[in-house]
């Protein structure tokens, strides 16, 4: 074996520890990027929103589901409000990691938001229960958290 005092080892053991600071260095200026999310995070967004909107779920138990043409229409609709207020928030000074979060409610608020209002919809249209209500009130419904002004009940 080899002497721990020997000059091989001091050079092995220097070796060692430039290594071990370098690397340091190296993880010490990286940086991880998590917003703006990739269009392959947003597209598997996307299609768990279509998936959530159109399957049987614990959501869909309770406001029903949406036909997957229809689903996939509007959770495109939702994705891209939901970035676009998201990333109207995103500054530069943040690791992004608030930003992930608010996306997440948007998607999450807008998604319950679209459901309770075609639910709303059929009940509207058909007394006796839920039915299938049509794009258009889904769009309208989720348009409508967008807009500034107030909308009116009509008589």
């Amino acid at each position: 074996m080899a002497d721990p005092e020997s000059p091989i080892a001091s050079d092995s053991a220097a070796a060692t520890q430039t290594l071990v600071d370098d690397t340091a260095a190296k993880l010490n200026n990286l940086t991880f990027k998590i917003w703006p999310p990739t269009l392959r995070t947003r597209d598997a967004v996307l299609n768990r929103l279509v998936e959530t909107l159109s399957s049987e779920s614990v959501l869909s138990k309770r406001y029903g589901t949406v036909p997957k043409e229809e689903a996939s229409a509007v959770a495109k609709l939702i994705e891209e409000e939901s970035f676009s207020v998201a990333d109207a928030s995103f500054s530069t000074d943040e690791d992004g990691i608030d930003i992930l979060q608010l996306y997440s409610k948007e998607i999450s608020k807008r998604m319950l938001d679209t459901v309770k209002a075609r639910t709303n919809a059929a009940s509207d249209s058909d007394p006796s229960g839920p039915a299938e209500a049509d794009s258009n009130n889904v769009e309208t419904a989720v348009g409508e958290k967008n807009s500034s002004s107030s909308v009116k009940d009509e008589d």
